[in-house]
C-alpha cells in the first residue's frame, strides 16, 4: 500500500487531533494514531477510550486501501522537522513496516496491528440531533469552559450543560462560586433535551472550531455525544446525572447596580491583588457616589493597596468581599467594553453582564462574595 500526502497538511491535522492522547494510556494501542486509506480519503483517529477524535484529509495519489496504527508521539516529532513537500508513505500490511520518503531522506518505522484499535461507541436509535453554527458553539464553550468545576464528588459539575428548547440553546457551566449562562437564540432544538459535555472533549473541540466554517452537527443519546465538522468528527462519553437547577441560584433582581468601565477594572484588579492575602485572594470593592474603591491587605506581610475607579453608582454605601482570580477570570470571559455589577448585600452573589448584549445572545455571569473581615 502506497500515499502521497502534503507534510504539513498531515502534520497540522495530526497536532489537532492528538490532543486527545492521554500522557498515560491503560491499553498501549492508544499512543497510536489509527490511519484508514479509502477511495484516496485518508482518515486519521486518535482516542483516550472516552473521547475519539477523527479527521479526514485527501491524499494526493494513493495506490491500494489498508489499515495501520503508528506511535503518534514519534510521528508527530519527525513531521514537524519537514518544510512544506510531498510525503510518500509505503506500508507493507504483513509485516507492517512503514517507509516515509521525503525530499532529501527517508524514515523506517514500524506501525502496529490496527485490530487492537478500540471502535468507537455508536448513538442509540433514540439519538437527538441539533445544528449549531461553529462561531455560535465556539463562543458559548470559550465562556462556559473556565467555569467548570473539577469535582470528584459532583462529576456533574465537570463539564458544560447544554439545555435546548425550541427557542434557544444555553450553555451553563458551574463551580459552585462562580457560574456562568450563555444563552443563544441563534440555534434551537426540534424538542426539549439536555446533555452535559465533560470538560476535556469540550476543551478539544474549541480548539477545532477556529479553523471552521457553516454548522456543526451535534448527535447525542444518554450516554455519548457525536460531533460533526467539516474536517473532524468527535465521539464522547457523556457525563450521567441530572443538572442542578441554575436559574434558582441566580438573582432575580439585585436594588444595587454599577457600570464600570471593564479593562479599568482589570488593570485595578491585577494591581491591587498582589498584596492581597496569597491564601484567599481576597479584594474589596468599596461602592459610593460614582466611586468604586478597589483594596486589598496581607495582615501577615503588613501589606494593602487600593485604587480608586471613576463608575455609575447612585446607591446607597456597600462593600463586597471576591475572590480576585475568580472576579478577573470573569471579566476577561466579557468582551464588551462596560460590564454591569448587580447587587443585594454583602453576602448573596454578584452578577455580571456586559453592558450591551450580542445581537440573539444572553451572558450572564455570577460569582459568590467572600466575607470580609471587617
Amino acid at each position: 500500500m502506497k500515499f502521497i500526502v502534503s507534510s504539513t497538511a498531515l502534520s497540522s491535522h495530526l497536532q489537532a487531533v492528538s490532543r486527545v492522547i492521554n500522557s498515560k494510556n491503560a491499553l498501549p494501542i492508544l499512543d497510536c494514531f489509527l490511519f484508514e486509506l479509502q477511495d484516496g480519503t485518508l482518515s486519521v483517529t486518535a482516542s483516550d477510550n472516552d473521547t475519539t477524535l477523527v479527521t479526514t484529509l485527501e491524499v494526493n495519489e494513493s495506490d491500494g486501501d489498508g489499515r495501520f496504527a503508528i506511535t503518534a508521539r514519534t510521528l508527530l516529532d519527525a513531521l514537524k522537522e519537514i518544510p512544506e513537500q510531498p510525503l510518500t508513505f509505503e506500508l507493507n500490511l504483513t509485516t507492517l513496516e512503514i517507509v516515509v520518503q521525503y525530499q532529501n531522506g527517508k524514515y523506517s518505522l514500524m506501525g502496529q496491528n490496527p485490530v487492537e484499535y478500540p471502535l468507537p461507541a455508536v448513538l442509540g436509535e433514540n439519538a437527538v440531533r441539533v445544528d449549531i453554527d461553529a462561531e455560535v458553539l465556539l463562543n458559548g464553550i470559550n465562556r462556559a469552559v473556565f467555569a467548570t468545576a473539577d469535582d470528584e464528588l459532583r462529576p456533574v459539575m465537570n463539564g458544560i450543560y447544554f439545555d435546548i428548547t425550541t427557542d434557544d440553546i444555553t450553555m451553563v457551566a458551574s463551580d459552585g462560586h462562580k457560574l456562568v449562562r450563555f444563552k443563544t437564540r441563534e440555534a434551537k432544538g426540534n424538542e426539549r433535551a439536555a446533555f452535559i459535555l465533560p470538560k476535556k472533549p469540550a476543551s478539544l473541540i474549541k480548539n477545532l472550531l477556529p479553523k471552521e466554517q457553516g454548522n456543526v452537527a451535534i448527535e447525542f443519546d444518554e450516554r455519548i455525544a457525536r460531533f460533526t465538522l467539516e474536517n473532524y468528527s468527535m465521539v464522547c462519553r457523556l457525563i450521567e446525572g441530572r443538572y442542578p437547577n441554575y436559574n434558582s441560584v441566580i438573582p432575580q433582581k439585585s436594588p444595587y447596580r454599577v457600570l464600570a468601565d471593564r479593562m479599568q477594572l482589570i488593570g485595578a484588579l491585577r494591581r491591587v491583588s498582589i498584596f492581597s492575602s496569597q491564601a484567599s485572594s481576597l479584594i474589596k470593592l468599596g461602592l459610593q457616589g460614582g466611586l468604586m474603591v478597589v483594596s486589598a491587605q496581607d495582615i501577615d506581610f503588613s501589606t494593602s493597596a487600593e485604587e480608586t475607579l471613576t463608575c455609575q453608582y447612585d446607591g446607597a454605601p456597600l462593600s463586597i468581599g471576591f475572590k480576585s482570580t475568580f472576579l478577573i477570570d470573569i471579566l476577561n470571559n466579557i468582551s464588551s467594553a462596560d460590564v454591569v455589577i448587580e447587587l443585594a448585600d454583602p453576602s448573596r452573589a454578584g452578577v455580571i453582564t456586559p453592558a450591551e448584549q450580542e445581537e440573539e445572545e444572553e451572558l450572564l455571569m455570577l460569582l459568590m462574595p467572600m466575607m470580609l473581615n471587617d
